[in-house]
């Protein structure tokens, strides 16, 4: 079973292409819908970012926008973030790839998008960068809700510049010209991997847990 992972920079397009991949019939590990379970109320990172964050949980669920305000641009409180969460992730990680394995998938998408910050892209068989134009990425990241240039630029910092993924990248799917062509890309990267002649080689690591984004 091939381990794809899928990154990019915040507002390029990941989340509708990982749909994209779905609607393939190819399992899809969201990192950020994991972290989002464990923050929920009775979710297992409540209590220990709890203790680790005084104040970042109301109502019995991690608030999230407390959480970033105590850790952005702190390289210190993330690694404290990161030491909780990892662990918590491997776990649920572990069994999407039981869950992949018994339904006999060829691949799978692991959704990661720090991969290249945290080396990750040596654990997997291959990369795709998800890309789009930066005035394109600035707007559609400037349209949501309490959004501002300020905090937009304190994530960008943390992240790898988008020229440097597209660089390191083995399949770019570019989002800025529309759902059909990413769609189509899609298709072709997913015949590539399947072909043994065609698709890259690379040594993996070993798979550890994703990181929290911070953002």
């Amino acid at each position: 079973m091939l381990t794809i992972g899928l990154t990019g920079s915040i507002g390029m397009g990941k989340s509708t292409t990982v749909a994209m991949f779905r609607e393939a019939g190819i399992p899809v590990y969201d990192a950020d819908a994991a972290v989002a379970a464990i923050y929920l109320k009775g979710g297992a990172a409540v209590a220990p970012l709890e203790a680790a964050f005084p104040g970042v949980t109301k109502d019995g669920a991690v608030d999230r926008e407390a959480l970033r305000n105590a850790v952005l641009g702190n390289d210190e409180a993330m690694s404290r973030l990161n030491a909780v969460v990892h662990p918590l992730l491997g776990v649920d990680r572990a069994k999407f790839f039981e869950d992949a394995m018994a339904a006999k998938a060829d691949m799978v998408v692991l959704d990661i998008p720090l991969l290249y910050e945290t080396g990750g892209e040596a654990r997997m068989d291959a990369v795709i960068v998800v890309s789009a134009p930066a005035e394109l990425q600035r707007e559609r990241v400037l349209a949501r809700p309490g959004m501002t240039p300020e905090r937009l630029d304190a994530i960008l910092s943390r992240q790898l510049p988008d020229a440097e993924k597209r660089q390191r990248a083995d399949f770019i799917i570019e989002t800025g010209h529309g759902l059909e062509p990413a769609r189509k890309r899609v298709a072709e990267i997913i015949a590539i991997l399947r072909d043994p002649q065609r698709r890259p080689t690379r040594q993996q690591a070993p798979l550890e847990a994703a990181p929290e984004r911070g953002d």
